[in-house]
């Protein structure tokens, strides 16, 4: 497919979307998912920063950062558990 023509039909779709308007609920339950888990990110990177001193480092990445970001600091706390009990 020619470039120019995908790029005119995804100009196009915006348009529409612009125009007809999109659905605020979910778009707005997508955002705040999104800002949870970047949120989640930034308190494994503090984890990790202080665990630094005692040797102690819990990887980031979508699952973990998203654990602690929707579940919070008992998600960071489970995290932790997992790391020192199980793992």
């Amino acid at each position: 497919m020619d470039p120019i023509v995908l790029i005119s039909i995804l100009a196009g779709l915006v348009v529409i979307l612009l125009v007809v308007g999109a659905p605020l609920k979910p778009v707005r339950f997508l955002g705040n998912v999104v800002v949870k888990v970047v949120i989640g990110a930034l308190m494994l990177f503090f984890v990790n920063a202080f665990g630094s001193f005692v040797d102690f480092y819990i990887p980031i990445n979508g699952i973990t950062a998203a654990v602690s970001g929707l579940l919070g600091v008992p998600g960071v706390v489970l995290l932790i558990v997992i790391k020192q009990f199980i793992l």
